[in-house]
């Protein structure tokens, strides 16, 4: 098994990985964080008591994670948006870009814009400068950032950070010993905690990862966010009821952040996968790699593929030698008082828009 094997990589943080070698890495990754959190301080205290930052002419959300990798942005985003064009508002999203080759989009932005082809999409690593062209170019009245909680430089009004129910913590360590971006400390700085794949834990284990992000939240307030497993979807725009599957035999891969969490809501909606197969987050699938999924799918016998729909956007075919490839596709649920929770937040925004700007 490669170093670089995304499962390989999870079982090493986590523990599970055993063997002299194994403990000699982790080892080393553990001298590597402190270094990696000794240039996170020094960031973060560039932008202390507001200094450095720039507020821009418009009301700005962040929705963000502590951790490295996946834990439901994509979602909770187009969420976010929908609810605000419903409210009348001109939005645009502004992302990093990361995992795009030049010149193109990477896969967040192609899977929003397929969910939201009415809210303009910008990629920049300089956010302030993508907020200054959604303000001039598009006349937007609210900038949502997707994973904009690192990035300082630009003011927000609304910091929304989620926390996945199935690795809180980034393995209690920071980059690369664990999945932390920045010490637990950060999450003071939130305006809402939102617990993503609540349903995927136990009352008991909700209640402790509550319990521990109190420590440094106080009062912050949070909801839960349920990842609902909508339907599936081909690139033909085809879809298809997920029972449709439940019997069958399926192959599962994906590239994306947290490989366990797709496999986790595999599960909830009883897709049984006879094989899975994770590739690195952002994962750019050349040939080879098509080629290989065929002879893998072949040799598990699988009847179906499914992916995410972030996979889906980039491979751009209906069936990989010769067996059908889905997405699954995800949305969010909120329960009513936790919608109301959000919802007073998002209002507060909402009424600060000049509804006069042309």
């Amino acid at each position: 098994m490669s170093w670089f094997d995304p499962d390989f990589v999870h079982q090493l943080m986590s523990g599970q990985r055993r063997g002299l070698s194994a403990a000699a890495f982790r080892s080393l990754l553990w001298t590597l964080q402190w270094p990696y959190g000794i240039a996170a301080s020094l960031k973060n205290g560039r932008y202390s008591n507001g200094k450095n930052v720039t507020k821009v002419a418009v009301p700005v959300i962040s929705v963000g994670n502590i951790t490295t990798g996946g834990t439901g942005k994509t979602p909770m985003v187009a969420w976010l948006a929908r609810w605000l064009r419903e409210q009348d508002i001109r939005v645009t999203l502004i992302s990093r870009g990361y995992g795009a080759e030049e010149g193109s989009r990477n896969d967040e932005a192609m899977e929003l814009e397929l969910q939201l082809p009415d809210v303009p999409h910008l990629q920049n690593p300089d956010r302030v400068e993508a907020a200054q062209i959604a303000i001039d170019e598009f006349e937007c009245q609210v900038i949502l950032l997707d994973d904009g909680f690192q990035h300082r430089r630009i003011h927000r009004d609304l910091d929304i950070v989620l926390i996945d129910a199935v690795e809180p913590f980034g393995f209690g360590h920071l980059l690369p010993r664990g999945l932390l971006r920045e010490p637990l400390s950060g999450l003071g700085r939130a305006d809402v905690i939102a617990l993503s794949r609540a349903d995927a834990v136990s009352e008991q284990r909700r209640n402790e990862i509550l319990e521990e992000t109190r420590r440094y939240t106080n009062e912050t307030p949070w909801i839960d966010v349920i990842h609902r497993p909508q339907k599936l979807l081909n690139s033909s725009g085809s879809s298809s009821e997920i029972a449709n599957l439940q019997e069958k035999s399926i192959g599962a891969f994906c590239g994306i952040g947290n490989p366990e969490g797709f496999r986790h809501t595999l599960e909830s909606c009883n897709l049984k996968a006879a094989s899975f197969r994770a590739f690195p987050d952002h994962f750019s699938y050349q040939r080879d790699d098509v080629e290989s999924i065929a002879d893998w799918a072949r040799e598990n016998q699988v009847e179906a593929l499914v992916c995410t729909r972030k996979d889906l956007v980039k491979l751009g075919v209906d069936r990989i030698g010769g067996i059908p490839l889905w997405a699954l596709t995800i949305g969010v649920e909120v329960n009513d008082d936790d919608r109301k929770t959000i919802e007073a937040k998002l209002r507060e925004i909402v009424e600060s828009v000049d509804r006069d700007q042309a």
